[in-house]
């Protein structure tokens, strides 16, 4: 049977049907188990089925830059989910955290680098990269990227709030550095990775938009 033309049919949620959603365990993170159907590219309706979905919550991940001095502002913590046979799982990452009662993603993104990183940023000097979902397969978490001029001069030390387990060692590198580091493999989580490398193609643009601002 010759199939359809794939642009006849335009998907969208309203092509899903959720029959239920049972949550399977609700700690510090949350389970929950879908029972959905959805249309499939032949115009017909896929059978039921199950998937179990880590809900966790959407995030905001900001890169520190300072565009005067061309540099970049990472951290080092403790990741869980990095604990793998012969990999460290202290990672170099950009400033990044969970939105709070009312916030938007610009405020989540100003307070967060004040708590993990003793920087501040205004956010009028705050611009948005993108917008992605961080494994759609297994997650609901959308990552909302963004970068945010900072004054690199004097920063860097250990800084986290106690009371949520945070160990954050700050440091200040050069572009160059950091994406040398990228380069050999050093940086493995995806938010700093794509964030750099935006960084890479718009480091231009941001020090003529910031230094006449």
């Amino acid at each position: 049977m010759k199939s359809k033309d794939k642009t006849e049919y335009q998907l969208g949620a309203q092509d899903v049907s959720i029959e239920a959603i049972k949550t399977q365990y609700q700690g510090f993170f949350k389970i929950d188990e879908y029972t959905i159907k959805h249309r499939l590219f032949n115009g017909e309706m896929s059978e039921t089925f199950t998937r179990e979905i880590f809900e966790r919550g959407d995030a905001v991940v900001l890169l520190p830059y300072d565009p005067v001095n061309d540099t970049v502002v990472l951290q080092e913590q403790f990741r869980p989910g990095a604990l793998r046979e012969n990999q460290s799982p202290w990672l170099l990452e950009c400033v990044a955290g969970m939105f709070g009662e009312g916030e938007s993603p610009v405020e989540v993104g100003v307070r967060e680098a004040l708590e993990e990183a003793n920087l501040v940023i205004e956010e009028k000097f705050v611009e948005p990269i993108m917008e992605y979902f961080s494994s759609p397969g297994g997650t609901t978490e959308r990552i909302f990227l963004y970068v945010g001029k900072v004054d690199s001069t004097g920063a860097g030390g250990v800084y986290g709030l106690p009371e949520e387990h945070e160990d954050i060692r700050v440091s200040v590198m050069s572009r160059e550095q950091a994406l040398t580091l990228l380069a050999q493999g050093k940086i493995t989580n995806a938010s700093t990775i794509i964030s750099l490398q935006w960084l890479a193609m718009n480091h231009r643009q941001l020090q003529e938009k910031w230094q006449v601002a």
